[in-house]
């Protein structure tokens, strides 16, 4: 078990710039999830730190020692892929216990390492199976035992569970992170879906186009986005993005207009912050769980406005409600009796203790 870090590493694949300069520390026992769309680079920077992609500069190391010159297989790390990777003619047993007899250990070493490694997965009564003779949540349990009798220093996923159903990829969350409480090796996990990212990650790193946005806990990022991306990549449904512009009050205080009609008043504890910028244009931002209908006893700084639906979408505990200010498309969570149909009007609130500003030059949030 051991700490991994990047220090200025990039990836150059001729003159397209893969990942740019990017520097990150993870702690020994620690479970990292790099998270990002297609193309901004978290699985280059996977294969970079497991030795199957050169870096083009930089520097990577893993307990201490640099791993830049190292193969693979001496940089005692452990790689789960997403297509499973199982040898069809082996048994679960013998696909687990393969790598260690390359490596020439003990077969009664080798048992031990194999039973314990199923008991941790669940898969005992599996082991004389093919993996033909196996569901997809089961494969993919035996390729991380596979990787977990090897007790390396490092494990890497790469989006495991994408080739997995909706309701598998929820098992097999629960199931991933369990393993960790109990093996509780450094981990490095690379997936697209933020809803996994928030769920597995110790610290989450959000990537995009390259470079790393921002890195902290899940709550960090879903309350604290340091920038526009951030911001609208954490949390689902999205974080709403209205054009705004940033008043003085006249001696009562600061307020942010979004329409003609609509005018929020700013937290006072939001006033400091916010008051140099007093005259802009900016981003107003508030997540879709914080425009919600009026309940009893209300907490935080909110404000009431009337809207008149577009579309409502019935979630079963919850219903979606889709509405326009100033032409931009809004969405809040409210209680399914409270929904009214599209067409009609309704009156919501909205919680400004968790707004945001946002700079719409540089997509930094103020």
């Amino acid at each position: 078990m051991a700490d991994v870090t990047l220090r200025n590493v990039v990836k150059k694949y001729d003159d397209v710039l893969a990942v740019a300069s990017i520097n990150l520390d993870i702690p020994n026992h620690e479970f990292v999830v790099l998270v990002g769309p297609s193309g901004c680079g978290k699985s280059t920077t996977l294969r970079m730190i497991a030795g199957l992609e050169e870096i083009t500069d930089g520097e990577i190391s893993i307990g201490g020692a640099v791993v830049n010159d190292l193969p693979p297989k001496d940089r005692d790390i452990a790689m789960v892929f997403q297509n499973y990777a199982l040898y069809p003619h082996m048994t679960v047993a013998e696909n687990m216990s393969f790598g260690l007899k390359l490596r020439k250990f003990p077969k009664a070493e080798i048992k031990t390492h194999v039973d314990n490694a199923a008991r941790i997965l669940d898969i005992t009564e599996l082991l004389g199976r093919r993996p033909k003779q196996l569901s997809g949540g089961q494969r993919q349990r035996v390729a991380m035992g596979r990787a977990i009798v090897r007790n390396p220093k490092v494990f890497l996923f790469d989006e495991p569970l994408s080739n997995l159903d909706a309701k598998l990829r929820v098992q097999m969350r629960t199931e991933i992170k369990r393993v960790h409480q109990k093996v509780k090796t450094t981990t490095v996990y690379v997936t697209h879906d933020q809803v996994e990212a928030m769920t597995l990650a110790d610290r989450v790193v959000v990537m995009n186009a390259g470079k790393i946005e921002q890195i902290g806990t899940p709550n960090d990022l879903y309350h604290h986005p340091a920038t526009r991306f951030v911001a609208g990549f954490i949390g689902s449904p999205a974080m709403n993005f209205v054009p705004a512009r940033l008043e003085g009050g006249n001696g009562a205080g600061l307020r942010v207009r979004l329409s003609d009609k609509l005018v929020f008043n700013v937290p006072e504890s939001r006033a400091p912050r916010y008051s140099p910028h007093t005259g802009k244009e900016v981003i107003f931002g508030l997540r879709p769980e914080h425009i919600t209908e009026t309940r009893g006893r209300e907490n935080g700084v909110g404000q009431e406005f009337p809207v008149v639906l577009d579309v409502v979408e019935p979630m079963g505990m919850e219903t979606m409600v889709y509405f326009r200010v100033d032409g931009t498309e809004v969405c809040g969570r409210v209680e399914p009796t409270a929904a009214k149909n599209s067409g009609e009007a309704m009156q919501l609130r909205a919680n400004l203790d968790h707004m945001h500003l946002i700079d719409p030059v540089s997509n930094m949030v103020l």
